[in-house]
């Protein structure tokens, strides 16, 4: 019977690329990780790895393996969870990954109250824009809106927002204020790279909907930097509503085209890899959450 010990330097070694790296997060020499690897290799009879110079690759026993290896490491763990939460209240390591804007405006107001009820409770945040491998980066809760790609992970709907088309009155007062739809055409328009769904803004009128493919002045990976742009006077936006609820209430921003614009729900999802979302730690910051976020 494998070790959990040996299944978790197995796991690890795959999830940073190499044994030295594995070894390193371990706290283990490069020696005795190879030797971990090797004693299980042994014990299942097989090679789970294919060994060259530059890189390490799964054999298909190893890509087998590696499935159900961590799949029993996320049972261990939140085996080990319900025992501590029987003693007291969820405690642990919880990683969470974000977008900029949400954590922002979103996540971290609602931290200070998660803290106060769950002191046992640590976490390790990542802000970023990029697409993230939940199970590669060992991350518990991925927060992200809109559309979801991989179906494999599991996804709470915690909330869920609008889209809003504004712009700053030092835009406004130098290109003038749109009536129109339409009349986007000739304006500034400021949108997100790589995603061209975002690129075309829905619109009603009399003749019933219309797509307006906007013209991007400026394009950007982050929501975060397309409200800055806007603030600075560059072009018009259309972004979640929270990020710019704030700036709007107090004048900084202007929306426009309000009884004009398609502004359909956008989720907002807890991701979790199979698993993790036994974890009594996740179990309660989701929950937190979709409390306190509405859903």
């Amino acid at each position: 019977m494998s070790q959990p010990s040996d299944m978790a330097a197995f796991v690890r070694i795959i999830e940073t690329g190499s044994l030295a790296a594995a070894a390193r997060d371990l706290g283990l020499t490069a020696s005795a990780m190879s030797k971990q690897l090797t004693r299980l290799e042994a014990r299942l009879g097989v090679r789970l790895l294919t060994r060259t110079t530059r890189r390490l690759g799964l054999t298909p026993e190893g890509e087998v393996y590696l499935a159900r290896a961590r799949d029993i490491l996320s049972l261990i763990e939140a085996a080990e969870q319900d025992v501590t939460a029987c003693r007291g209240r969820p405690g642990g390591l919880l990683r969470v990954n974000t977008g900029t804007a949400f954590a922002r405006h979103r996540l971290i107001p609602l931290l200070p109250d998660f803290f106060a009820r769950y002191p046992a409770i640590t976490l390790d945040l990542t802000v970023t824009d990029r697409r993230v491998d939940l199970v590669a980066e060992q991350v518990d809760v991925l927060l992200r809106t809109g559309a979801l790609g991989d179906s494999s992970l599991l996804a709470r709907r915690i909330a869920e927002g609008r889209r809003v088309v504004c712009a700053a009155p030092a835009y406004l007062a130098r290109r003038g204020r749109p009536v129109r739809p339409e009349e986007l055409l000739a304006h500034d328009c400021l949108v997100l790279r790589g995603r061209s769904r975002l690129t075309v803004w829905p619109f009603r009128s009399a003749e019933g909907l219309q797509s307006l493919a906007v013209r991007g002045v400026a394009t950007t990976d982050s929501a975060e930097a397309l409200r800055d742009m806007a603030l600075a006077g560059l072009g018009i936006i259309r972004v979640s509503g929270f990020i710019v609820a704030r700036d709007i209430a107090e004048g900084r921003l202007v929306p426009l085209l309000e009884a004009e614009h398609v502004s359909e729900e956008v989720p907002i999802w807890a991701v979790t890899a199979p698993g993790r979302h036994r974890l009594p730690r996740v179990q309660v910051f989701v929950d937190h959450l979709a409390r306190h976020l509405g859903a």
